[in-house]
């Protein structure tokens, strides 16, 4: 796809959010979504391959959290795969410092390459679990905001999550449209880890079908010491 298609397809959607990007940030996210696909040939980063699809449920999809993020926030992106929300929330949002986690250095090399060729500054990227890096001073109750896309349920979620944020904090949990009943069932894990449940907003992303949920966690007390607990345990034995 060439550029004047990506920026005429691009700038229809972010019309749609009330979002308006420089032909410079239009170029970063189109230089992203080449390095998406000549990467994603040699490891594995995404299903999505298809330019329109990229800029859809990667790129627009990642910036739909942009206004409910204040001025200068810190950020840690827990599981970030490929980079998103992060690295398309540090394009569009530079007053942001962003922190980018995952557990497979491949795609830590590509985040660096990706960083590197966009020339994006205040974003770190760090090859960890979000369990162990949870328990990690430096890191922990340091951040305004926790974000992570499609990475669990939203108990364990809330266990990786939760740590990071300083009291007052927020965790922005990027999920499916389907998120009531597993939102009921997380509650107990949400109030033992120190936060409450603020606000749970549904939508379309623009000029689809394509249903999704946010879910605003506020933190009101400190995480208790022992979580997260050790690295699969969320996962296996969810609170």
């Amino acid at each position: 796809m060439e550029l004047e298609e990506f920026t005429k397809i691009f700038n229809n959607y972010l019309e749609k959010l009330d979002l308006k990007l420089t032909e410079k940030q239009i170029e970063k996210f189109y230089n992203y979504m080449n390095l998406l696909i000549e990467w994603n040939k040699k490891i594995n980063l995404t299903a999505i391959v298809e330019p329109k699809d990229i800029i859809l449920k990667h790129f627009i999809d990642s910036l739909t959290i942009v206004k409910y993020i204040k001025k200068g926030e810190t950020i840690i992106d827990v599981g970030t795969g490929a980079g998103f929300p992060g690295i398309p929330l540090k394009i569009v949002r530079d007053d942001l410092k962003i922190t980018l986690a995952d557990s497979l250095n491949k795609r830590i090399n590509f985040l660096n390459e990706v960083i590197n060729k966009l020339d994006l500054k205040n974003i770190e990227t760090i090859h960890t679990r979000a369990e162990e890096l949870g328990k990690n001073k430096k890191y922990r109750e340091k951040f305004d905001i926790a974000t992570s896309r499609a990475v669990a349920n939203m108990s364990t979620l809330s266990e990786y999550l939760i740590p990071f944020i300083k009291v007052e904090g927020k965790c922005i949990c990027m999920k499916s449209s389907d998120i009531d009943t597993e939102l009921e069932n997380a509650k107990n894990a949400i109030n033992i880890l120190g936060c409450k449940i603020e606000s749970k907003d549904k939508f379309n992303l623009p000029n689809s079908d394509l249903g999704r949920s946010v879910i605003i966690l506020k933190k009101v007390k400190n995480t208790p010491s022992k979580f997260p607990r050790k690295a699969g345990t969320p996962a296996k034995e969810p609170i």
